[in-house]
């Protein structure tokens, strides 16, 4: 297939460019590379992928130019904002794509509260081009990025997309849940399958920087002291990158499928008579905040300083993902275990840092 996935210089984006190359595919990757967070940790994802040579030519990416990976002739790249719609229209109809991944987003629950305006042009306008772009040009599947934070209020543990997500407490949550809704609707008018995926907490190597596996380890090798919130009586669902990407694939592979005697009397949340469907994709094993921290400080073989604090506007106590309909329908298995990925993320940490120097 020819699938066209944005956000692939960002963390999840990335790998699953790595993926889906390797299980055969033709890739057309789109991010706009803003500067949310330290450009030079995207462009060394973009030089893994081949899309430039070294960090130093990262400024010099022309913008709407398809560029040509050095290490892969099925991969191409595209340096443009999904607020774009002419330029994405251009591109949608260039490239006859077979499927769509839309990963690009202001991400962030915090950072909403600061710029709300940024989440409403990427997340809301954004998405809209993508799915006219399905529209007009034919593309009839479709996943695309949620995110746990749509369960807001909702205290019940574990997580399921069978739960009511009508009271978020974030803006980016919000536009996330109004991306689930817009992709429902478009499925029922124009039969794209629509498949949402809410991540739950995601780590691993070339992670996001604003991410507390990040800051943690930074704070324990300068010698800094973190803020721990809630006073550290936090729950998430921490999952390694390499478990999300394998789910992914398997939902790109496998498109949303209507469900023909669905009602809204008796069928699930997260079906419809529409082809649309919503998963919650995880690790199904909420780990202690302290404990994580923990697991950082024995790799590392130093304690972390740190700074309680109570919870933050926006966030959440507990994540915890209940992923049953996506080992069920997709034979999903989350399998890395949190000693073993903290190990690789700090591993890939020392060595792209290189805080020898």
């Amino acid at each position: 297939m020819k699938i066209f996935v944005t956000g692939t210089a960002g963390f999840i984006g990335s790998h699953l460019v790595e993926k889906l190359l390797e299980s055969g595919h033709e890739v057309v990757g789109l991010d706009n590379i803003n500067d949310y967070y330290d450009v030079n940790v995207k462009y060394g994802r973009l030089c893994k992928d081949g899309i430039i040579k070294d960090l130093n030519e990262g400024e010099d990416i022309p913008y709407g130019k398809k560029i040509t990976s050095i290490k892969n002739k099925n991969y191409t790249f595209i340096k443009l904002n999904l607020e774009d719609k002419e330029t994405i229209m251009e591109l949608f109809k260039e490239e006859s794509f077979d499927a769509v991944c839309n990963l690009a987003a202001q991400a962030g629950v915090r950072y909403s509260l600061e710029n709300p305006d940024a989440y409403i042009s990427s997340n809301v306008v954004g998405f809209m081009n993508i799915l006219e772009a399905c529209r007009h040009y034919n593309v009839k599947n479709l996943a695309y990025a949620s995110s746990s934070s749509v369960y807001g209020l909702n205290e019940s543990l574990p997580f399921s997309t069978e739960h009511n997500v009508d009271h978020p407490i974030s803006l980016y949550a919000a536009t996330k849940k109004s991306n689930e809704l817009m992709a429902h609707t478009y499925a029922h008018l124009y039969g794209i399958a629509t498949t949402g995926l809410r991540f739950f907490t995601v780590y691993g190597p070339w992670g996001r920087p604003d991410m507390a596996p990040f800051l943690f380890v930074k704070a324990a090798l300068r010698g800094e002291t973190i803020n721990v919130f809630n006073h550290g009586e936090m729950l998430r669902d921490f999952t390694y990158i390499d478990d999300i990407v394998e789910g992914i694939v398997r939902v790109i592979e496998n498109p949303a499928k209507k469900i023909e005697q669905w009602s809204d009397k008796t069928g699930k949340i997260s079906e419809s008579s529409a082809p649309y469907k919503v998963y919650n994709i995880g690790n199904n094993n909420a780990v202690k905040l302290m404990d994580f921290i923990s697991t950082i400080e024995k790799k590392l073989g130093k304690e972390i300083s740190k700074n309680m604090m109570p919870i933050q506007a926006g966030d959440v106590t507990a994540t915890f993902a209940d992923v049953s309909d996506l080992v069920k329908d997709m034979d999903y298995k989350p399998s890395t275990k949190i000693e073993e990925g903290v190990s690789h993320f700090v591993d890939w940490y020392l060595d792209f840092f290189d805080t020898s120097k």
